[in-house]
C-alpha cells in the first residue's frame, strides 16, 4: 500500500502532538514533533543567555547554529521518540513554561526556520510519515496528501495545558498559561517567515469540544481514506 505523508498545523495546546503520535503508531508511521525542536533549540538559547533575559542576543544565537545537534531517540518504554540536545536527553525540561514563554521569539528567527525546515524536509523524503507543527502543511510539506489543521477556544487551550503543566508538578496560574496561550497565538499568526497560517486544502479541525477518542478516531477515519486512494 502506498505510503502518505500527513501534516498536521495549528495553535498551541490543541493536542497535535499526542494525535499525531497515535496515528503514526496506527499507522505504522514516523512521527515527528517539530514543536520539541524548536524547543530544544530555545533551550540551547536560554542556557546561553541569548533569550529569556534582558540582554536578547539573536545575533549569537545565529552564530552557534551550527554547534546545535538535534535527535529524536525512540523510547521503548514510553512508546515515542525523546528529543535530545547535543546528547542530552531534553525532553522534560524541554515542556516547561519558560521554555514556552521564549519558543515562539526563537521560532521567528529566519536562520532558526531554515535550518529546521532543512532537517524536517529531509525527515519526510521517503513519506510513511506524520509531522506537526505550525508551517507543515504550508512550508515543510506543501504536497502532502493529507493536511488537518488543530485549532480550540484559547480557553479550552488554556485549561488544557494548565491542567498537564500542573500534573508535572509546575507551579503554575491559570492566568499565566492562558496569557501564554494568547501571546503565542499572535507571534506564531504574525511573525514574517513561516507563520501560521490555515493552508489553502487543510482540513480545519475545531476539537474544543471532542475527547481524545472522538478526535483520533475522525481523524484515523480522514488518514484510510486519503490512503485509499493512493
Amino acid at each position: 500500500m502506498q505510503k502518505i505523508t500527513i501534516a498536521i498545523d495549528g495553535f498551541s495546546s490543541t493536542g497535535k502532538s499526542t494525535i499525531a503520535k497515535q496515528l503514526a503508531k496506527s499507522l505504522g508511521y514516523i512521527y515527528v514533533d517539530t514543536g520539541a525542536m524548536y524547543r530544544a533549540v530555545t533551550l540551547f538559547a536560554m542556557r546561553n543567555g541569548f533569550v529569556g533575559t534582558e540582554n536578547t542576543n539573536i545575533g549569537a544565537l545565529v552564530k552557534l547554529l551550527p554547534k546545535i545537534n538535534l535527535k529524536f531517540v525512540y523510547n521503548d518504554a514510553l512508546g515515542f521518540a525523546e528529543m535530545y540536545l547535543n546528547n542530552e536527553n531534553v525532553e522534560k525540561e524541554i515542556r516547561t513554561l519558560e521554555v514556552s514563554r521564549n519558543v515562539s521569539q526563537v521560532a521567528t528567527i529566519e536562520e532558526v526556520r531554515y535550518k529546521l525546515v532543512d532537517m524536517q524536509k529531509k525527515m519526510g523524503v521517503e513519506k510513511g510519515i506524520v509531522m506537526d507543527g505550525r508551517d507543515i502543511g504550508t512550508v515543510v510539506f506543501p504536497d502532502a496528501e493529507l493536511k488537518l489543521f488543530m485549532t480550540a477556544s484559547a480557553e479550552k487551550r488554556a485549561t488544557r495545558r494548565y491542567k498537564e503543566l500542573l500534573d508535572k508538578g509546575d507551579k503554575v496560574t491559570f492566568k499565566e498559561v492562558l496569557k501564554n496561550v494568547e501571546q503565542r497565538d499572535y507571534t506564531d499568526s504574525h511573525r514574517e517567515f513561516s507563520p501560521l497560517k490555515l493552508a489553502d486544502d487543510a482540513i480545519e479541525f475545531d476539537n474544543s469540544d471532542m475527547g481524545l477518542e472522538e478526535q483520533f478516531e475522525r481523524i484515523l477515519n480522514y488518514s484510510q481514506r486519503v490512503i485509499d486512494k493512493q
